[in-house]
């Protein structure tokens, strides 16, 4: 493999410069916060969904130091419906340590990236590829997808020791020339590879680059990599959640514990089921239950149960008692909050 590390280098980076995506909102750049940004919106996330999300999000922080300074709710809000809200947590966490230990300017090397909050390996490596022309491997889902195939690469990567070797393999394949142009186009090359060519399902492998330099195509079986035994198994499971409102129309919200499903975001109170719900809501004069709403998740489907119900006065307490901050909230005030993107849609139904 040492031999052809520069071939398959020089393959990719020539691949991306004619056929690769570069006219993305992202690219072009060396401002790492731009590059950030992007690199945590697309983890689990489609370019197509980002694309707005992305252009929002630069409106209203332009910088790191105006996103280290808004309120995490304004960032929650934002993010409202690209799911992972850890993510989004993180983002605000990373940008005020950006700017507490780092005067306002990203660091260059990945060790220094991936101690802040929610950069792991792959992405400082992606920032640093792109920002700084680092000779730095990256390994997400699509590149690990293109390199095992290439290689040939079969061992388990359930196994952290086979992860490690992969690693490996990668940092061996980087360009060894001309490393602030080569890095990022060699980069973001394997990612285009990966999203548009090398796919799980039928790859379109007489267009890859690396089709006469690729083991798993030349076997004729390329579906079979990247080889993971350990499958995360789907679950169910149902929540009711009351929608209780006052005499003048204002929705009661609390926000969720800062660790599951929607951690720190604002949302009706949740049951685990009807009786539950029943029990806490004592003050309401009637409840209706609504349509059972299905959210999927990435390993499970969630079944919502909304029940709606008419308050006499305000609740004793929330269902989260260390929530100070819940209370009834107007639509206009809603809106403007950090809301799981099942919840906003389910409010914007009611009369």
């Amino acid at each position: 493999m040492k031999d052809g590390t520069d071939d398959i280098a020089t393959h990719v980076v020539r691949w991306q410069k004619e056929h690769g995506r570069n006219h993305l909102p992202w690219q072009n750049t060396r401002d790492p916060y731009r590059v950030w940004l992007s690199e945590i919106m697309l983890q689990q996330t489609q370019v197509t969904t980002v694309l707005d999300y992305y252009a929002r999000f630069l409106a209203r922080f332009p910088d790191v130091k105006a996103l280290a300074e808004a309120p995490q709710d304004d960032v929650l809000a934002l993010w409202s419906g690209l799911g992972y809200y850890s993510r989004a947590r993180n983002l605000h966490r990373c940008a005020q340590q950006v700017m507490s230990e780092f005067g306002g300017q990203f660091p260059r090397t990945v060790p220094e990236l991936s101690s802040l909050p929610g950069i792991g390996r792959s992405t400082a490596g992606a920032i640093a590829s792109f920002c700084f022309g680092e000779r730095v491997a990256i390994l997400d889902a699509n590149v690990r997808r293109v390199l095992t195939r290439v290689l040939g690469f079969d061992a388990d990567l359930a196994v952290a020791a086979n992860e490690r070797r992969l690693w490996d393999c990668a940092e061996q394949l980087l360009p060894t020339s001309d490393l602030d142009n080569a890095m990022p186009r060699y980069t973001q090359g394997l990612m285009d590879l990966g999203a548009g060519v090398c796919t799980p399902r039928a790859p379109a492998c007489l267009v890859c680059p690396l089709h006469e330099r690729c083991v798993a195509s030349r076997e004729g079986q390329p579906e079979r990599f990247p080889v993971r035994t350990r499958k995360l198994k789907r679950s169910a499971q149902s929540w009711w959640l009351l929608l209780l409102r006052d005499a003048s129309g204002r929705l009661w919200l609390e926000r969720r514990p800062d660790s599951g499903i929607w951690a720190g975001l604002y949302c009706p109170p949740v049951f685990s089921d009807m009786a539950a719900l029943a029990a806490w809501a004592g003050s309401t004069n009637e409840l209706q239950e609504l349509p059972v709403v299905t959210h999927v998740l990435t390993h499970r489907d969630l079944y919502l149960h909304p029940v709606v119900g008419k308050a006499r006065a305000a609740p004793p307490m929330p269902v989260s008692p260390a929530d100070a901050s819940a209370g009834f909230f107007t639509p206009a005030e809603w809106e403007g909050l950090g809301l799981p993107a099942p919840v906003r849609k389910l409010l914007r139904t009611l009369d």
